[in-house]
């Protein structure tokens, strides 16, 4: 899929989801041999101890890069900042998470995921900045028999940056995580379910507000867990 196809619709609506066969092309065939090795990542996150709800269904890891047309480059660990007028729940406070891997920052695939925010990006900023700031995280939420899981306990929100990437990493006897796409007024625009590998949304932040459905097993007695990589482009 070209990417003036993601862009003409980012343009037109403020967001686009891409379906796994089209975000393997944007990814190339050597992300795509290495999947199976960059998920299994995803089992060994910390848990999100910042939740000011007292749950313990998410895990996760963090990092930050610097991404121009020059290159990305990894930054120094830093905390996880969002001001509690886009995260009411667990905004203001700096949230320190465990990084990142090195072998998951420098993968194909989070490779490819940022190269294609920068080409996609940049060229649809008005006076796009030098550099970009841009963070990734890894995210498992889980859920048990009479535990729903949280995939945005803040609700329906946006998250204060200027663009986001949410892929689908994997949905395990997952029931329901229907993801919800609004305008600013509160006008739903889009509802669909992130159901594959490699299954992927791009947004504009400032245009639409995006949200995720609880979680919860779909064969009871055996736990439930999505796991998304996500990531967040803002000027520097």
């Amino acid at each position: 899929m070209p990417l003036t196809d993601i862009a003409a619709d980012l343009r037109d609506t403020g967001f686009r989801r891409v379906l796994p066969a089209e975000a393997d092309a944007l990814l190339g065939v050597k992300a795509v041999a290495g999947w199976d090795a960059f998920a299994d990542s995803w089992n060994n996150l910390g848990l999100d101890r910042f939740m000011a709800d007292g749950g313990r269904y998410r895990r996760r890891r963090f990092a930050a890069f610097s991404a121009s047309p020059d290159g990305i480059v990894r930054k120094a660990h830093q905390p996880h900042y969002q001001s509690r007028d886009y995260n009411s729940l667990n905004g203001g406070v700096q949230r320190w998470f465990e990084p990142v891997t090195d072998a998951v920052a420098e993968h194909p695939v989070t490779q490819g995921v940022l190269a294609a925010g920068l080409a996609l990006f940049h060229p649809l900023t008005i006076d796009p900045p030098a550099r970009w700031h841009v963070e990734l995280h890894q995210f498992r939420i889980e859920a048990g028999d009479g535990e729903s899981g949280l995939p945005t306990p803040e609700g329906a929100h946006r998250d204060g940056v200027d663009w986001v990437i949410v892929m689908l990493v994997e949905r395990c006897n997952v029931a329901s995580g229907v993801t919800d796409i609004y305008a600013n007024d509160g006008a739903r625009l889009g509802a669909f379910t992130l159901e594959q590998p490699r299954d992927t949304v791009f947004l504009d932040d400032h245009r639409v507000l995006h949200g995720v459905t609880a979680i919860r097993p779909l064969e009871p007695g055996v736990p439930a867990r999505r796991d998304v990589l996500v990531a967040t482009f803002r000027r520097e």
